[in-house]
């Protein structure tokens, strides 16, 4: 099934009045939080709000995960447990580094009996990370990591690496298309991350405009005044959605079953188009169903 992941805002979860906000905004995921946004002592408190607002549902058809702490930490194999119990569409784990960081994840839901339908979703956001984005990515082949694709994590990677982070991410783009190629060697996908600078609209659509022609599949957010703008950028046109509706109708004429390539329009389509068509498709359907 094709979901949309334009949007996946972050929501604290120590902020109740937050999490009931979230049932009415129009992100296409919510990422409930127990890490950043959350000071230590009230992580228990958080868990057990996120743990009642997941459970309560409410979310309509938007995508609910949970981001833990990190393996580093002592609040992780708690974390897990709840998010096993209750039962969100998935878990975000902060600054996995290795693919045995991905085989203490998926033990510890094995643990806690989490149903086969919570999937991992891996921050990358450490050196290690990045280069080793492909072995990571090919951990998906275990089932028992539960591996669904990754989240970019720009600031602790600027942090722990020393690159900087300059208006245009040029000093990214190698280290983003490294780990885009990994992600899509393996059939995961590949969430963009938050853009700081809240009060810069101009920024943002930028940045929303390049990831997604980098090929991230979404964005991340910090803040709900970015949901309309990031959902828009990554939304197919309307003109591209009919062009990929044209040529698949093309390749379904029987006189073109069997080519590999044929005139359209006057210039040339290969049937990889066909399947970069179906693609644009899936996603313009799956989110007008999305309402």
């Amino acid at each position: 099934m094709t979901r949309p992941r334009r949007s996946l805002l972050f929501m604290p979860g120590s902020n109740a009045r937050a999490l009931e906000k979230a049932r009415n905004l129009p992100a296409d995921g919510l990422i409930l939080d127990l890490e950043d946004s959350v000071a230590p002592d009230a992580k228990v408190k958080a868990r057990e709000q996120i743990a009642q607002a997941v459970q309560a549902k409410g979310f309509g058809k938007r995508e609910v995960w949970v981001r833990t702490n990190g393996l580093d930490t002592p609040f992780w194999r708690d974390d897990v447990a709840m998010a096993g119990a209750v039962e969100p569409d998935g878990i975000l784990v902060p600054k996995i580094s290795t693919v045995e960081d991905l085989g203490r994840i998926g033990a510890r839901l094995g643990e806690v009996g989490a149903p086969a339908t919570i999937k991992v979703w891996a921050m990358i956001e450490t050196a290690r990370a990045v280069l080793d984005a492909d072995r990571l990515a090919g951990a998906a082949r275990d089932p028992k990591t539960r591996l669904a694709g990754f989240v970019f994590g720009p600031n602790d990677l600027s942090r722990e690496t020393r690159i900087r982070m300059l208006p245009d991410r040029a000093a990214l783009v190698p280290i983003i298309t490294h780990c885009i190629l990994a992600a899509r060697a393996h059939g995961l996908d590949f969430l963009d991350g938050p853009y700081s600078d809240i009060g810069n609209v101009d920024g943002f659509a930028a940045e929303c405009a390049q990831g997604r022609d980098l090929g991230f599949d979404g964005k991340t957010l910090i803040h709900p005044s970015h949901i309309d703008a990031c959902n828009a950028i990554f939304t197919p046109p309307a003109e591209e959605v009919a062009e990929a509706r044209k040529i698949i109708a093309a390749f379904e004429l029987p006189e073109n079953a069997a080519r590999g390539a044929i005139q359209l329009d006057g210039r040339m389509v290969e049937r990889l188009h066909a399947e970069m068509a179906k693609r644009t498709i899936a996603i313009a359907d799956a989110i007008e169903k999305m309402g």
